[in-house]
């Protein structure tokens, strides 16, 4: 494996009032290629402000943010707006889905961002999801609509999966399955999958488990034979 993402120094402020909140203070890791990560913490660590800064959402103050070896802190708007549509899926706790769309039409919108996408019917298939295509969100249940997002995530054929409590309002049985999902596409379709989160079981399920503290980096640790997802939730 290589490395696709590395953090160098990244420090990120906030103007709160007349002073100045560090929410990451000299954060620094590598994630290689294809692997299915971790980032833990309680709430309020910095998971998400990480989260955002290698979605593009949000911009460094300082240090450098390496993707493919390119650092897109430096880059302008619209190369942001570029690298969040041809490298970035994300996966959020609530779906975001288009309600008047079926499960097939808010895949296939990834088309319209996306010159290199997936076939949304093979997508979906993929997910388990073929017989619910012309569903509407409405008419699926919560761990179905987790996956009709992680398929639109998945078409847009990212480098990596960008997940923030993927499984925060799923019930435990299907949060199970929606993180099995993930540590398949991982496994089987080489994507890195990166998951920010405050649940410690899910640690050693993990290739790498980045854990932070009042936005700094506390530990890095490595599986060498993480355990399944379906082990370690039992």
């Amino acid at each position: 494996m290589k490395p696709i993402i590395e953090f160098v120094h990244v420090v990120k402020e906030y103007g709160v009032g007349e002073g100045v909140f560090r929410a990451l203070d000299d954060v620094s890791f590598v994630i290689q290629e294809g692997e299915f990560v971790v980032i833990l913490g309680p709430s309020g660590a910095g998971k998400s402000t990480v989260l955002n800064l290698l979605g593009g959402m949000d911009r460094a103050s300082s240090g450098e943010i390496r993707i493919k070896d390119q650092n897109i802190a430096g880059y302008s708007e619209q190369q942001l707006t570029e690298y969040r549509a041809k490298n970035v899926g994300f996966v959020f706790q609530f779906y975001n889905l288009i309600p008047t769309l079926t499960a097939w039409e808010n895949v296939a919108l990834t088309k319209e961002i996306s010159g290199e996408s997936l076939d949304a019917d093979e997508v979906l298939a993929s997910v388990g999801l073929a017989p619910h295509r012309n569903q509407f969100p409405s008419q699926l249940s919560g761990g179905e609509q987790q996956r009709v997002a992680i398929a639109r995530a998945i078409c847009k054929n990212p480098a990596m999966l960008l997940c923030d409590e993927p499984t925060g309002a799923l019930d435990s049985e299907t949060g199970t399955a929606i993180l099995t999902l993930l540590q398949k596409l991982s496994r089987e379709e080489g994507k890195t999958v990166i998951i920010v989160t405050h649940n410690s079981s899910l640690a050693k399920a993990a290739d790498k488990v980045i854990s932070i503290r009042n936005g700094k980096v506390h530990s890095v640790e490595i599986h060498e034979e993480p355990l399944a997802v379906s082990e370690v939730r039992e």
